[in-house]
C-alpha cells in the first residue's frame, strides 16, 4: 500500500460511508412513504423482531456518527458488516441482485466496503483510534 496516500484513500473510504448512512436515516424517517413506522412495521411483518431491527438502527446511528470523525472507524465498521449482510438477504429473494431492481448489489457493496474498512484501519485524520483487532493483528 502506498504509505502516502492510502490513509487518505481510506479517509475517503470512511468519510463516504458515514454519508450514505446519514442519507440513508434521513430517508427513514423523513423519505420514504408512511416514514420510520413504516419502515419498522415492514420490517416486523416480514417476520423480523424488534431486537434485529433496533440492532439495524444501531448499526446506522453508529456508522453515522463515528465513521466521519473516525471514532473506533474500524470496530464501527465491523459491528455494521452484519446489518449489512442481513439487509442483502432480505433483498435478494425480493428483487433479486441487480440495483436498478432495488436489488442486493448495493448492500453487497456496502458490505464489501465495510470489510474494506476493517481490514485497512482507522486512515487519516481519525479522532479516536481503533484498538486493535484480535484476529487481525496491528
Amino acid at each position: 500500500m502506498d504509505q502516502r496516500t492510502g490513509p487518505y484513500a481510506i479517509l475517503l473510504l470512511r468519510v463516504t460511508l458515514g454519508l450514505l448512512a446519514i442519507i440513508h436515516i434521513y430517508w427513514k424517517f423523513y423519505i420514504l412513504d408512511g416514514g420510520f413506522d413504516a419502515w419498522w412495521n415492514n420490517l416486523n411483518n416480514v417476520g423480523y423482531p424488534n431486537w434485529v431491527v433496533i440492532y439495524v438502527l444501531s448499526g446506522e446511528f453508529i456508522a453515522a456518527v463515528c465513521l466521519i470523525p473516525g471514532i473506533y472507524a474500524r470496530w464501527v465498521a465491523l459491528y455494521s458488516v452484519p446489518l449489512m449482510i442481513g439487509a442483502s438477504l432480505y433483498w435478494i429473494p425480493r428483487t433479486g441482485f441487480f440495483f436498478a431492481s432495488a436489488g442486493a448489489e448495493m448492500p453487497i457493496l456496502w458490505t464489501i466496503a465495510l470489510i474494506v474498512l476493517v481490514g485497512l484501519g482507522d486512515g487519516a485524520y481519525a479522532w479516536k483510534r481503533s484498538p486493535p483487532l484480535p484476529f487481525i493483528g496491528r
